[in-house]
């Protein structure tokens, strides 16, 4: 929830190029969020985490899907990312390897974020 009362949308990304139509409908869905005034975490899991990384999203092709990276700067722009720790060391993925804005964090964090009141949460 933000500190004024409204609704939060929580996005968890689970796929990255292995599932290209499920890793852009998350983030469609969230930049769409975010333009709407709508307060948004999108949280990179999995293969997805590959996209906290400089030139993944912009790499990322998907027809008739918008540019992966102009999605990731609005939200970066104008909601929150996170990249999952576990996730994140899996990969060999460190806080210096991942674009400006990108924070790590773990379950607990994503947890406190799910449960926190008016928060919405959504996994692609």
């Amino acid at each position: 929830m933000t500190s004024d009362g409204s609704v939060r949308l929580l996005v968890k990304s689970t796929a990255g190029a292995d599932d290209p139509e499920r890793c852009a409908q998350a983030f469609t869905v969230a930049a769409a969020a975010v333009s709407s005034g709508i307060s948004v975490s999108l949280w990179l899991t999995g293969e997805a985490a590959w996209l906290a990384v400089p030139g993944r999203a912009a790499a990322f092709e998907l027809a008739g899907s918008a540019p992966l990276d102009a999605l990731l700067a609005l939200i970066l722009d104008s909601g929150s990312v996170t990249l999952c720790i576990q996730c994140a060391e899996r990969r060999g993925i460190t806080a210096e390897d991942c674009l400006p804005g990108v924070r790590i964090k773990g379950a607990t964090t994503f947890v406190e974020e799910a449960v926190a009141p008016l928060t919405q949460a959504l996994v692609y």
